[in-house]
């Protein structure tokens, strides 16, 4: 059952607030909570347990969410998540699944917030509300090396995505879904390029780098295939818990906090 968790938040006194709640299932994130208040106004928000703010992700996506060796959780994404939560006071849970998952369990309210690298469109609009965007995705392909394989052409090929991402929508649309494959997560699907399987895998710039430097034999087209925007997505139900998080991720980007996540992660070249 969901619990009312009312965040007090003052002009002069820190914000105090009892974190309370169960383990559960879900993995916790890489840190603590912190009671830093986010705004000058008092805000009363619903989370799906009391002093803690859960994040629908698919950690298999770097460098915006990542498992790492000791079972946690990082990523650009985490760490911006984790820095909404300090604000609010809560303590950032992640909660691991399926890409095609995250929505769906912000909706169902199993989640509070979905935060995957998720790309605002309109079939998304109808499903939940968006913050303001934090970061630009670019949807690149991923072919071998060698390849004659050009934008141009792309239509000719076997093309795999990840399922349920915007790769796997505009592919389906513009080249038909008999030439689109969708694999479970984006490495799965290097995988099958790496096989022959299919011809090239269209996903986000920065995962594509990462799966082409850990695979020998693979490139990456130098035309982009689409820009896009991430944002957090939040219940349309729970428009004061929007408002908050929404809030904080703007406080966070005007301060530099959020570039400097971004930084972190990605290189300028």
């Amino acid at each position: 059952m969901k619990k009312i968790l009312t965040l007090a938040l003052a002009l002069t006194m820190a914000l105090s607030l009892a974190a309370c709640g169960s383990s559960g299932s879900t993995s916790a994130s890489t840190g603590g909570s912190s009671a830093a208040a986010s705004s000058s106004e008092t805000t009363a928000v619903t989370t799906v347990e009391a002093g803690k703010l859960h994040m629908a992700t698919n950690a298999a996506f770097p460098p915006y969410e990542m498992t790492t060796d000791n079972g946690g959780f990082e990523g650009i994404d985490v760490e911006i998540a984790e820095a909404i939560a300090d604000k609010l006071g809560l303590e950032l849970v992640v909660d691991d699944m399926d890409f095609n998952s995250v929505i769906t369990a912000v909706q169902q309210g199993s989640s509070d917030i979905a935060m995957a690298g998720l790309t605002v469109n309109e079939e998304r609009k109808q499903n939940v509300d968006f913050t303001v965007s934090y970061a630009t995705g670019v949807q690149v392909v991923i072919v071998k090396e060698g390849s004659d394989i050009t934008l141009d052409n792309l239509g000719d090929q076997m093309i795999g995505t990840q399922e349920s991402t915007t790769g796997y929508i505009y592919c389906s649309d513009e080249f038909g879904e008999d030439h689109v494959i969708a694999y479970t997560n984006g490495a799965t699907a290097v995988q099958s390029l790496l096989a022959g399987s299919v011809d090239c895998v269209v996903i986000d710039n920065e995962p594509a780098k990462a799966f082409v430097e850990a695979n020998q034999g693979l490139a990456i087209l130098d035309t982009e295939y689409a820009v896009e925007d991430y944002a957090i997505g939040v219940s349309k139900e729970n428009n004061a818990l929007l408002e908050a998080v929404d809030a904080a991720l703007q406080e966070l980007i005007a301060d530099g906090t959020v570039q400097s996540i971004i930084d972190k992660y990605i290189t300028a070249e």
